[in-house]
């Protein structure tokens, strides 16, 4: 597939990539600890997959509430952004480009996880079922539970979120990374805030669509007001089924996801920023992505856009032939397959995935899948 549309050039912010292959955000839950301090080995990960177009990290907390599951990333202290520096180095060395995901869990959080044992914090004090989070009960070993019960943000907080949101976005400038994608997608905290099931908000951040995207509003004009609109992206996960899978996903499923969605969209589109990342519903006979859904995206937003789904190197291809998509995000394959873009081009096979390696653990399951060799 070397003369794919995934081999053709295209502009994402100031960048001109070198394919139309994305390594999206994917939780391994392998830094550092105490810290939660980006390594040497999460380097080497990411720098094998420097062969991406794009590569954005996995889920990455902008402070100590955001995190909802053991061993993630953040972005909030001196350590931590020396711990990302040896990573964008580590990929810049291999021509490639690389966006943190900034990242706040919200209510999907748990108090084992939360400073002094605090309840987690979300739009409104309503607890959220069907999903689980990952809390550590001995060195290296951990248990899902259900989250705990939030509580609801003042005003003067939601404020102060804003505030570390841009502030997160500074501190990835001076880890080194060539811009932010804000997780906005899968029922964590800015999802939270746009979804009627979770915001019973009465102050400005909630009632009306238009307010309950506020918080979305904010946060991407303040993020693109410091760091500069070209470096920054957004991720959505619109759900068009409100099956038991889509709750287990994190999801919450609007009355009108179109009319939710497209709403938000142009809130992108008006501040002019770089990219606009969807996830699609991705477990087993999940429903497709609504194609007049795929119009309205295209026609509503200039920017890239990115779709990540269960692809495969033909049907991405064709998404991206229909001029729906510039590009597409390829996440359990890039797992498996350090070497992804060119397995692509040369119809290679793949790598089997090994999900018990997938969270948490050494470099067992992370950096050690083998390049293709004929």
């Amino acid at each position: 597939m070397e003369n794919s549309s995934f081999f053709t050039p295209v502009t994402l912010g100031r960048h001109t990539l070198k394919n139309r292959i994305m390594l999206p955000p994917l939780t391994r839950q392998r830094s550092s600890q105490p810290g939660n301090v980006a390594n040497e080995l999460m380097a080497e990960y990411y720098q094998q997959r420097a062969g991406a177009g794009l590569l954005v990290t996995e889920g990455t907390q902008i402070e100590p509430r955001g995190q909802g599951y053991a061993w993630t990333p953040g972005i909030h202290t001196a350590e931590q952004i020396a711990g990302w520096r040896k990573v964008t180095e580590a990929v810049h060395a291999k021509d490639g480009v690389i966006f943190a995901q900034l990242w706040h869990v919200g209510r999907v959080s748990h108090t084992a996880l939360q400073p002094d044992g605090a309840a987690p914090v979300s739009a409104s004090a309503i607890a959220t079922d069907r999903v689980s989070v990952f809390i550590e009960t001995g060195p290296g070993t951990g248990e899902l539970v259900p989250p705990s019960a939030p509580r609801a943000l003042s005003t003067a907080e939601v404020e102060e979120l804003v505030q570390l949101y841009i502030q997160a976005a500074r501190n990835a400038m001076e880890a080194g990374f060539d811009g932010v994608e804000l997780h906005c997608a899968n029922g964590y905290l800015v999802n939270q805030f746009i979804s009627a099931h979770s915001n019973h908000r009465d102050d400005q951040y909630g009632g009306s669509l238009h307010n309950r995207l506020r918080f979305l509003r904010e946060i991407v004009a303040g993020v693109a007001e410091c760091i500069g609109k070209e470096k920054v992206g957004v991720r959505f996960a619109p759900l068009f089924t409100s099956t038991d899978e889509a709750r287990t996903y994190l999801g919450l499923v609007e009355e009108d996801p179109h009319a939710t969605y497209i709403e938000a969209i142009k809130v992108l589109e008006n501040a002019g920023i770089a990219y606009l990342s969807i996830a699609e519903a991705d477990w087993d006979n999940a429903p497709p992505m609504p194609e007049a859904f795929r119009r309205d995206v295209r026609a509503t937003f200039s920017g890239a856009i990115i779709y990540a789904g269960r692809y495969t190197a033909q049907s991405g291809a064709q998404l991206l032939d229909s001029g729906m998509a510039d590009l597409v995000a390829f996440g359990r394959p890039f797992i498996a397959n350090p070497d992804l873009p060119a397995r692509i081009a040369n119809d290679w096979p793949l790598n089997p995935l090994n999900p018990a390696t997938m969270y948490g653990g050494n470099a067992e399951g992370y950096v050690d899948y083998p390049l293709y060799s004929a």
